[in-house]
């Protein structure tokens, strides 16, 4: 009976279908297994590296290409010459030096800049910015076998930097000068306290007061207070290894940044900031 009913459609078995080609498929199997994993590696640490890159992107716009400053060493953020000298309430009879100051405000402010005068003095004008003292080794590298004296005339500025100035003058035996008409201030007189020989003259003056920044954003309090106690410790530990009482920095503790305490003839050859060789600081009385 079978022989008798052809299949239905009377066409016979159906015929294969010719098989799809992929060419993406055909493509890879040009590679043997190995080189695909390495391909795939490669994409995969390109794609890594993007992804880092973009997020070094978002970091830069947040923080600076080199992140946030470090706090190492507190700096001085404002080098103009504080408007307020201690109060007299000691019965010392001190008075305003700032009359004779004869530096334009302008000028203090600006970076420090070092003039050799003739007989072997270094002036060093402005404010001591950061970098200051690779400026200074330099001058000193250039020229310092001409260089007898060291003469301030600034309100300070960098603690790093000052102590670094200090401690190659020193090194290199030379004698520090705040002349008449010139100030010295905030962390400058660490730089005078490097001198062999250390003098301020009548008309000039030198003034202390507690260091700062204005780079404290981040930082928490517990490490405020352990960045501030390593650097009293470390300027404590440079006046005494330059022969000046750590005493000294008391003044400069108990007095905040705005205000300048300074300091009279007695109080500086007590302390043994000037030494007893030309001597000719003002004094309190």
């Amino acid at each position: 009976m079978s022989d008798m009913f052809p299949p239905v459609g009377g066409l016979g078995p159906e015929p294969k279908k010719a098989a799809r080609v992929n060419p993406v498929g055909s493509w890879l199997s040009r590679f043997d297994d190995g080189e695909l994993i390495r391909w795939a590696f490669r994409g995969l640490l390109v794609g890594a590296i993007g992804v880092l890159g973009l997020d070094l992107w978002h970091m830069a716009d947040r923080e600076g290409w080199f992140g946030p400053a470090s706090p190492a060493i507190p700096q001085r953020a404002d080098p103009v010459l504080p408007p307020v000298v201690r109060d007299d309430t000691d019965g010392n009879g001190t008075v305003d030096p700032r009359g004779d100051i004869e530096t334009d405000p302008d000028t203090l402010r600006q970076p420090v800049r070092f003039s050799l005068q003739p007989g072997g003095v270094l002036a060093v004008t402005g404010s001591i910015d950061v970098g200051a003292s690779t400026r200074f080794a330099e001058e000193i590298a250039q020229r310092g076998e001409y260089v007898k004296t060291v003469s301030l005339n600034s309100p300070g500025g960098s603690l790093a930097d000052s102590l670094a100035i200090s401690a190659l003058i020193r090194e290199k035996e030379i004698s520090t000068l705040v002349a008449d008409g010139a100030i010295c201030a905030s962390s400058c007189p660490l730089v005078l306290a490097g001198g062999v020989a250390r003098s301020v003259e009548d008309k000039a003056a030198v003034g202390l007061h507690q260091f700062y920044t204005d780079s404290v954003e981040g930082l928490d309090a517990p490490q405020a207070m352990s960045d501030a106690q390593a650097t009293t410790a470390r300027i404590t530990r440079h006046l005494s290894d330059m022969g000046v009482d750590p005493a000294l920095w008391l003044h400069a503790l108990e007095t905040p940044p705005r205000r300048l305490y300074y300091l009279n003839a007695d109080e500086m050859a007590s302390y043994g900031l000037v030494t007893g060789v030309g001597v000719t600081a003002r004094d309190g009385g």
